[in-house]
């Protein structure tokens, strides 16, 4: 164990993994004040939609009773706020852990969300919330400053045209990450690379995305894991479009939204079609296959799609942004009944690898980080790590062993460990 922890003292980012230490990061684990907790149960209830006669009926006990428990007046006792937090769809860790919490981001969602007061709805804020709490405990843990280089902000432009300008962001944001005009293999990892925390999160179909920034951690990020690859990837795309030109104003996106789309939400989606299939690229893609065969059918616009990793859908509009197919041109082969899906398979054309983690590369590794320093427990690992105990080791298991860190500089990653741990 102690080689493990001389291992890691390397795992320091020149930016973008680990910092150093500071002392005294974390203090002894101590019983929390019952005003804290109060606060924290406070804050459950209403993210869960519950008033206070609500939750005390359904705690059993009465109002002025939970009132009590709510100002830190009445000590909870260990069964309540067990059932308090299965009552507010919280972990009983959520409500206990030391230190201050991440910022609700309810309030600020809501906003954004408008009417939409569904409990599924809740449940995703909760699920990002859960996400920042979890990740600034580790950060505190391994005594971590916040990320601060961020890449410069847009201003999106009250009478220039809106494509054009977001074309014009999208190539200087790949200039920046000197990327040309080639497809991007690892979005994931540049978004990180530039400050924004990714996690993938199991939330209601209709929702493609989340983006907010949270006080003491900074910009996250959550993609609805159960979407396709594609739909992830434009997500991903889109979310970090607000990241580069309205940073700190939070935002929920939609599968299908019949509102008419406010000006940074039709920049978001220009932007990531610009970003994915830069105009060039697609030109000459296209050229390439007119030129050899006088037409373009649709096993080339499959291979075409599957080449800058984006769906069919996201490829036919692109190119009829570009004037290359006819405007419709998806409409119709809709209409006739084209199956992407199919047509992929019947191509021989694999699914790109993706990374598929729910949470970021760097909440691993200060993760295993915290374990490995005895700061957290084996079963406090497998909770940060959304798994259980076995394959939690596994995870630490691969992470001090392995010998292939520094591949991903061949992706085109910034900051990259350095430092083989054996």
């Amino acid at each position: 164990m102690d080689t493990c922890r001389s291992c890691l003292d390397f795992l320091k980012p020149d930016g973008w993994f680990l910092q150093p230490m500071r002392a005294n990061a974390m203090s002894a684990i101590l019983e929390l004040a019952p005003v804290s907790l109060g606060h924290r149960l406070t804050e459950a209830r209403k993210t869960a939609g519950l008033t206070q006669q609500q939750a005390a009926e359904q705690l059993g006990v009465s109002r002025p009773t939970l009132i009590g428990i709510e100002k830190g007046t009445r000590k909870a006792r260990p069964e309540e706020i067990v059932a308090l937090a299965g009552i507010y769809r919280h972990s009983v860790h959520d409500l206990m852990r030391q230190g201050p919490d991440t910022p609700p981001l309810e309030p600020h969602l809501r906003a954004a969300l408008g009417a939409d007061d569904s409990p599924a709805v809740a449940a995703a804020i909760q699920t990002l919330q859960a996400f920042a709490n979890d990740y600034k405990e580790l950060e505190d843990l391994a005594g971590t400053e916040p990320f601060r280089d961020f890449p410069p902000e847009a201003t999106l432009p009250r009478r220039a045209d809106l494509r054009a300008f977001a074309e014009d962001v999208a190539i200087r944001e790949r200039s920046r990450l000197h990327l040309g005009d080639q497809p991007i293999f690892d979005l994931r990892s540049l978004v990180e690379q530039a400050g924004v925390h990714c996690f993938f999160g199991d939330i209601p179909s209709t929702l493609a995305g989340l983006y907010a920034f949270v006080p003491q951690l900074g910009y996250c990020i959550l993609i609805n894991r159960k979407h396709p690859p594609e739909r992830r990837r434009w997500t991903l795309a889109h979310e970090y479009a607000h990241f580069l030109a309205d940073r700190h104003k939070p935002g929920v996106d939609y599968i299908e939204d019949a509102r008419r789309k406010p000006v940074s939400e039709r920049f978001a989606d220009a932007f990531a079609a610009s970003l994915l299939m830069p105009e060039t690229a697609i030109r000459r893609g296209f050229l390439a296959v007119t030129e050899r065969t006088g037409d373009f059918q649709t096993a080339d616009l499959s291979r075409l799609a599957h080449q800058f990793h984006v769906s069919a859908q996201a490829a036919a509009l692109r190119l009829e942004q570009l004037g290359l197919l006819p405007n419709g041109t998806w409409e119709a082969l809709s209409e006739r009944g084209f199956k992407p899906g199919a047509a992929r398979r019947l191509l021989g054309l694999e699914p790109s690898p993706i990374h598929e983690d729910v949470y970021p590369e760097r909440y691993r590794y200060l993760a295993v980080q915290a374990y490995v320093r005895e700061r957290i427990s084996e079963g406090s690992l497998a909770r940060f790590l959304r798994t259980d105990r076995v394959t939690a080791r596994e995870i630490v298991e691969a992470t001090m062993t392995s010998r292939d860190l520094d591949a991903a500089s061949s992706r085109g990653r910034r900051g990259v460990i350095s430092a083989r741990l054996q």
